[in-house]
C-alpha cells in the first residue's frame, strides 16, 4: 500500500478522461471506463480515491463535481474485490484499506467542499457524501471531530447556505450531536428552527430536530420535550408552498413518538383544520347548504368562467397541503389512538376532511370512464384514493364506536345531495369504514340508504353502490346476507342489465362478494334470474349486433364460476357449457388469455356442481379442448394458462370420479413435472439492495438473503395440492402413480422456500398411504421412508403451523396403518426424542415473550399461541397412540399452560379500565 498521498498530475488527467467517459451514453465506452476504475482502485486505491476527492472540488462544471461526490460515496464502502472471497465478517471495503493519512486528507478536502462549494446542488451531494463517511467512520471507531466543529461553526454563521448545510449534516448524521450537552444541542436546533432569514434553514433544522429526537435515548428525549414548541411553531407562518415539506417531516415523528405531541394537540387542532377544511362548516343540513364544494370553492353567480393557470396552480398547491395535513393527523391517530380520542373535535375534523376529499371527482371524465376497454380505471390518476384510504385507516384504528356516529352526521346528507360527486363519496365512505367498524355496523346499516342509490341517474353513483354492497358483504359477511338478502338481490340483479358496461360488470363482481357468505338455501331462489342475466352479459343476443366487452365477459364467467355449486338444477338446464366450450375453442388471441383461463375454471366448477351424470355428455368435448390446449406449443406470455389448466383437470377429475382414469396418462406427466420443479434462487451479497425484480420474492434462509422466483414455486405448490385431489378422488385407481408421487412428496416436506408446498405435501402423504394400503401396493420400504422423513422433519425447529401439520400427518398415517403396532420400535423412540426437543423449544418461546403492548400485538400473539396449541394437541394425540398415559403428556399440558397469559392480560386490562 502506498505511503504517499500526493496525486501525480498524470493520474488527474487520466481520471478526468475516465469520469468523462462514465457519464457518456455509449454503453461500450461507459463499460470500459467502469473496468478502468475497478482496475485502478485495485492497484492504487489511495491515489485514485484522493484524485477523485480533489476532482470533486476542482472540476469545472457542477455536473462533474456532483458526479465525483456521488461516485466517491459509492466506491468508498464498496466491498473490495480482493476481499470478496473471504468470510463475511472479514470482508473489507476500500475505506478499510486506506491509511489514516489518506483518510485525513480525504476528510480535509471534503470539509473544504462543504465550506466553499458555491452551487446548492453540489453542496447537497457533498452533504450526502460527508454524512455517509462520518456515519461509517464512527461505526469503525473513528470519530470525525473536525466535521463536528465545522458543522457547529457553520450553524452560527451569517451565511444562510452554510447554516443550511450544517443542519443537513445534523439530520443525516445525528451522532455529531448525540454526545454533547443536551442544552447546547437544543440551543443550536431552536435557533435554526427560528431562523429569520431562510425557510430552507428552518426546514433543515426541523429535519435535524427530528433526527435528534428519533435517535436520542429516553433520558435525552425527556430533557428535550421543549424542542417540540419551536418545531411546531415553524408551521403557522409558512407560505402554503412550504407547508407540505414541514408537515411531511413531522409525520414520521408522530408515528414513532406520538406521546411527544400530547401537550400540543389543542394547538394543532386550532391550526390543522384550516389546512384540511378550506371552508367553514355551513351547518348541520348538508342538503340545504352544500358542505363540500368542489376543490374547496363555493359556487358563485354569475359563473366566473374557465379557471386560469394561476387558479389551477393554487388548487394544486392547496391540495398538496391538505394531503400532508391529513397524513399527519392519520399517522398520529394510528400511533396513539387513545390519545386523540380524548381531544374534542379531532376525530370530527379528521372524518370531515376525508369525506370532503372523497367528493373531489372531475365531472368531465365520465366519457373516458365509460368507454374504457378494461376493468382498469382510466381516471385512476385523478381519483381521490388517498382520502378513502385515510378513512379506512382511521376506522380500523379508532373503531366503530368512535367513527360511525361522526361519519353518519354527514353520510345521509351526502347521499341525498344534488351533486353526484357527494352521493358517490357517501357510498364510498360507507365502503371505506366497513372493515374497521364491522362490530358495531348493524346499528347504522338501516341509515345507510344504499338500495335507492341503485336507481341513481349517474352511472358512477350506481357503480359506487355496487362497490359499497360488495364491500359490506365482505366486511359484514353472513350478517348482511342473512338480514338484507332480499333487499340487496332486488337491486343487484336488475343492475346486471344496466346500460353501462362498467356498471353491470361491477354488479356481477358484487355478486361474488355476496355469494361468498350466503347460505345455499338463501341463494337458490335467485339463481335463475342471476344466471339468465350473466349469460346475457357473456353472449348478448338482443339482435342489436352488440358485442360484449372482453372485461364484461371475464367478469360474467368469474361470477358464474362462483355461484356454480349452489344449484344443480339451474346449471343443468342453462346452456352454459356450450358457451364456455366456444370460448375455449375460439379465444386464442393474446388479449383473450384471461377470458380463456376463467372459462376453464368455470367449466370445471360447473362440472362439479352438476355431477357426473349430467356432466357426462359434455365431458368428452371439454376433455378434448383441454387436451388440445395442453398439447399446444407453450406460450411464454401466458402466465395464467399452466395453473388454470392444472386446476381445471383436478375439477374434471372430481366431477368424473373413476371415469377419469383413461385421461391420467395425459394429465399426470406435466403435473409430476410441475411438482418436481426446483427453486430458482439467487443468493444476494452484502452490498446488494433488497430490491428484487417482479416475479421474485426476498427471504432469509440460514442467515442469508436470497431471492426466489415465485412463479415456478407457486406452480409447484398447486401441483401438490392437485395431486392430493387426484389421489383422494381416484383411490386405488391412482396406485400406478403412487411411487413417483411419494418420491416427490417426501423431500417436499423440507422445501423451505415455500410454506404452501410443505403443507400440501403433509396433506398428500396420508392419502398416498391410504391409496397404497387399499390397492395392496404399499411396501415396507415406503412405510419406513414416510415415517423416517416425518420424524426427521419434526426434529427440526419450525413454525407452529407447519409443526401442527406434521403431527397431524403423522397421526393420520398411524390411523391408516392401524396404529403403532405396524411400526418398528425405533420409530417410537424417534418421535419421543423429537417431541422432547419441540416441547423444550415451545416452552422457551413462550417464556421469552413479553407482554404485548397493544391490541394488534395482543391479537397476533393470541393467534400464534393458538397455532402452538394446535401443534401441542396433535403431538398429544400421536404420543397417546404409542402409550395411553405417555409420560410426555404431562409436559405437553404444562407447555400449553404457559400460553394462557394473553387471556389473563386481556382480563386484567379490562378490570383496570
Amino acid at each position: 500500500m502506498e505511503s504517499s498521498t500526493e496525486v501525480p498530475s498524470e493520474v488527474i488527467v487520466e481520471l478526468t478522461q475516465i469520469l468523462s467517459n462514465l457519464v457518456l451514453g455509449d454503453n461500450e465506452i461507459r463499460s470500459n471506463a467502469e473496468r478502468a476504475v475497478d482496475e485502478r482502485l485495485e492497484q492504487t486505491p489511495e491515489v485514485y480515491l484522493l484524485a477523485l476527492t480533489q476532482f470533486a472540488t476542482s472540476a469545472d462544471t457542477e455536473v462533474m463535481r456532483s458526479f465525483s461526490l456521488v461516485l466517491l460515496r459509492r466506491l468508498l464502502f464498496r466491498t473490495s474485490a480482493a476481499t470478496q472471497q473471504t468470510p463475511k465478517p472479514a470482508r473489507l471495503t476500500l475505506y478499510d484499506r486506506l491509511s489514516s493519512q489518506t483518510l485525513t486528507q480525504i476528510e480535509r478536502v471534503l470539509l473544504h467542499s462543504l465550506a466553499h462549494e458555491p452551487q446548492d446542488v453540489v453542496r447537497r451531494k457533498a452533504v450526502d457524501t460527508v454524512a455517509d463517511l462520518a456515519n461509517q467512520s464512527m461505526r469503525r471507531g473513528r470519530p470525525w471531530h473536525a466535521l463536528q466543529a465545522q458543522a457547529f461553526g457553520m450553524a452560527q454563521t451569517e451565511d444562510a447556505s452554510s447554516r443550511d448545510v450544517a443542519f443537513r449534516l445534523f439530520a443525516a448524521c445525528p451522532n455529531l450531536v448525540m454526545d454533547l450537552q443536551t442544552d447546547a444541542v437544543l440551543g443550536v436546533l431552536k435557533k435554526g428552527l427560528q431562523d429569520p432569514e431562510s425557510v430552507a434553514v428552518r426546514l433543515s433544522a426541523l429535519r435535524a430536530s427530528l433526527s435528534y429526537l428519533t435517535f436520542a435515548d429516553e433520558h435525552q428525549r425527556a430533557q428535550s420535550l421543549s424542542l417540540l414548541y419551536p418545531m411546531l411553531e415553524t408551521l403557522p407562518p409558512l407560505p402554503p408552498a412550504h407547508l407540505p415539506s414541514f408537515l411531511n417531516t413531522l409525520t414520521p415523528l408522530a408515528s414513532l413518538h406520538p406521546r411527544l405531541f400530547a401537550p400540543h394537540l389543542p394547538a394543532l387542532l386550532s391550526f390543522l383544520p384550516q389546512l384540511l377544511l378550506p371552508l367553514p362548516d355551513p351547518g348541520p343540513t348538508p342538503t340545504v347548504a352544500r358542505p363540500f364544494p368542489s376543490n374547496g370553492r363555493a359556487f358563485s353567480f354569475p359563473p366566473t368562467g374557465e379557471s386560469t393557470p394561476a387558479q389551477d396552480d393554487a388548487d394544486e398547491e392547496a391540495e398538496e397541503v391538505r394531503r400532508a395535513a391529513l397524513e399527519f393527523m392519520v399517522s398520529l391517530s394510528e400511533a396513539r389512538p387513545s390519545m386523540v380520542r380524548g381531544v374534542e373535535g379531532w376525530i370530527s375534523v379528521l372524518v370531515r376532511g376525508c369525506l370532503d376529499g372523497m367528493g373531489q371527482l372531475r365531472d368531465d371524465e365520465l366519457a373516458t370512464w365509460l368507454d374504457a376497454d378494461s376493468t382498469e380505471d382510466p381516471t385512476d390518476d385523478t381519483y381521490p384514493h388517498l382520502y378513502e384510504q385515510a378513512l379506512d385507516r382511521v376506522a380500523c384504528t379508532l373503531g366503530g364506536e368512535v367513527i360511525l356516529p361522526v361519519a353518519f352526521q354527514h353520510i345521509p346528507g351526502m347521499l341525498a345531495s344534488h351533486d353526484w360527486r357527494l352521493r358517490h363519496a357517501g357510498l364510498m365512505a360507507i365502503a371505506s369504514v366497513a372493515e374497521g367498524t364491522n362490530k358495531v355496523w348493524m346499528t347504522h346499516l338501516p341509515r345507510a340508504l344504499i338500495t335507492p342509490m341503485f336507481s341513481d341517474s349517474h352511472p358512477r353513483v350506481r357503480y359506487a353502490a355496487c362497490q359499497c354492497v360488495g364491500q359490506l358483504c365482505t366486511d359484514l359477511e353472513e350478517v348482511i346476507q342473512a338480514e338484507y338478502h332480499q333487499q340487496l338481490f332486488s337491486v343487484l340483479i336488475p343492475t346486471l342489465e344496466a346500460p353501462e358496461a362498467r356498471v353491470h360488470a361491477h354488479a356481477a363482481a358484487a355478486l361474488i362478494n355476496f355469494c361468498e357468505g350466503v347460505k345455499q338455501e338463501t341463494l337458490v331462489p335467485y339463481l335463475d334470474p342471476i344466471v339468465e342475466r350473466l349469460l346475457a352479459l357473456l353472449n348478448p343476443s338482443d339482435g342489436s349486433g352488440r358485442v360484449a366487452k372482453r372485461y364484461v365477459q371475464e367478469q360474467a364467467v368469474t361470477t358464474l364460476a362462483m355461484v356454480a355449486d349452489a344449484s344443480e338444477a339451474t346449471f343443468a338446464k342453462a346452456p352454459i357449457m356450450p358457451l364456455l366450450l366456444n370460448i375455449l375453442k375460439s379465444a386464442e388471441a393474446p388479449e383473450y388469455r384471461t377470458l380463456r383461463a376463467k372459462a376453464m375454471e368455470c367449466a370445471g366448477l360447473i362440472a362439479i356442481a352438476v355431477g357426473a351424470d349430467i356432466f357426462r355428455p359434455d365431458a368428452p368435448a371439454l376433455v378434448e379442448v383441454l387436451m388440445r390446449i395442453q398439447n399446444s406449443p407453450p406460450d411464454p406470455g401466458d402466465a395464467l394458462l399452466p395453473s388454470y389448466l392444472i386446476a381445471t383437470w383436478a375439477k374434471v377429475c372430481q366431477a368424473m370420479g373413476n371415469e377419469f382414469e383413461p385421461y391420467l396418462p395425459a394429465v399426470m406427466p406435466p403435473l409430476l413435472r410441475a411438482a418436481s420443479a426446483k427453486a430458482d434462487v439467487n443468493i444476494l451479497g452484502d452490498d446488494e439492495s433488497d430490491d428484487v425484480k417482479d416475479g421474485w420474492e426476498l427471504m432469509k434462509l440460514d442467515g442469508q438473503r436470497v431471492s426466489v422466483r415465485t412463479a415456478a414455486i407457486e406452480e409447484k405448490n398447486q401441483a401438490f395440492e392437485t395431486l392430493a385431489i387426484h389421489c383422494s378422488t381416484l383411490g386405488t385407481v391412482f396406485a400406478p402413480y403412487l411411487g413417483q408421487t411419494l418420491e416427490l412428496a417426501l423431500p417436499a416436506l423440507r422445501f423451505y422456500f415455500h410454506d404452501g408446498v410443505r403443507e400440501a405435501s403433509s396433506m398428500l402423504i396420508p392419502q398416498l398411504l391410504q391409496c397404497g394400503r387399499t390397492s395392496n401396493t404399499l411396501t415396507n420400504g415406503m412405510v419406513t421412508a414416510i415415517f423416517s422423513q416425518l420424524t426427521t422433519c419434526i426434529s427440526v425447529e419450525s413454525d407452529a403451523t407447519f409443526l401442527a401439520s406434521l403431527y397431524d400427518c403423522y397421526h393420520r398415517a398411524l390411523l391408516i396403518l392401524g396404529g403403532p403396532v405396524a411400526l418398528s420400535p425405533e420409530f417410537h423412540a424417534g418421535i419421543v426424542e423429537a417431541s422432547k426437543r419441540q416441547l423444550h423449544t415451545l416452552a422457551e418461546r413462550r417464556k421469552a415473550r413479553g407482554r404485548p403492548a397493544g391490541e394488534d400485538e395482543r391479537q397476533d400473539m393470541a393467534l400464534l399461541e393458538e397455532m402452538e396449541d394446535f401443534a401441542l394437541e396433535d403431538m398429544g394425540r400421536v404420543l397417546s397412540m404409542f402409550e395411553k398415559d405417555h409420560p410426555l403428556l404431562v409436559a405437553v399440558s404444562s407447555v400449553r399452560d404457559l400460553g394462557v397469559r394473553t387471556a389473563a392480560w386481556d382480563e386484567m386490562e379490562g378490570e383496570s379500565s
